[in-house]
């Protein structure tokens, strides 16, 4: 196995060494220096300065996920700007810290940026998941009146909160606008859940077949993107 990836690995790097006109000697390093030759090649040549740099950085937000936040505070600090508080409630909203995402978001909002699609939309998710579901509602208003395309996952958490408040007939209406046919399948996951949760089996039951009849007619791409949602679908399936 580890042989057959060496050899991929030389060819990749000689084919991108030959594509690129670099020098030849090159060549004769991946060759007689299979693994070292070829991965010095890959960081020295094909990779550029900009590529090492991201990899660089999603491993250091892997590791320690606070450094972004500590970063991007620094930043802000230096400059109070629009963007540089978007970007700081962003990296809280990664790291599920939504308090703190819905604090900066709401101060991008406190100027003349206070109609923007985007940092409503992320409100929106905030707020739903500290629980606050009249907010939801409120900023939910706020975009439709922009008459904008509304996201997905908004709407789910918009029709979720209606559910929550006990406004159940307006929840229903928000539900089947999400639950269409070859679209939305996290949403509709997540929808199928809540209708467990509320011991609505059956029509829970409905809505993750039908995700899963649709999967088996997935192209590759987007089979690779859904994976996670569709081994979740099967799951529950199985349970229920």
């Amino acid at each position: 196995m580890y042989y057959y990836l060496i050899l991929a690995l030389q060819g990749y790097c000689i084919y991108h060494a030959v594509k690129n006109k670099n020098e030849y000697y090159w060549i004769f390093i991946i060759l007689f220096i299979p693994v070292i030759g070829s991965l010095i090649y890959l960081f020295t040549q094909a990779f550029s300065k900009g590529d090492i740099e991201h990899v660089q950085q999603n491993i250091i937000s892997t590791i320690n996920p606070t450094k972004k936040v500590l970063d991007l505070k620094k930043q802000l600090d230096f400059s109070e700007t629009f963007q540089n508080k978007v970007n700081l409630a962003d990296a809280y909203l990664d790291i599920e810290d939504f308090q703190n995402a819905i604090t900066y978001y709401e101060e991008a909002l406190d100027s003349v940026f206070s109609g923007d699609i985007y940092v409503i939309s992320n409100l929106i998710e905030a707020y739903y998941f500290t629980e606050n579901h009249e907010a939801v509602i409120k900023y939910y208003q706020i975009l439709k009146d922009k008459n904008k395309k509304i996201k997905p996952k908004n709407q789910l958490q918009y029709g979720l909160s209606l559910d929550k408040l006990g406004k159940t007939e307006l929840a229903e209406k928000e539900f089947k606008k999400i639950n269409i046919s070859f679209s939305n399948y996290h949403e509709r996951l997540i929808l199928a859940k809540h209708l467990i949760y509320k011991n609505k089996k059956e029509e829970a039951k409905d809505i993750l077949q039908k995700v899963y009849e649709e999967s088996t007619r997935f192209s590759r791409d987007i089979a690779k993107v859904n994976r996670h949602t569709i081994n979740n679908v099967r799951s529950l399936l199985r349970n229920l």
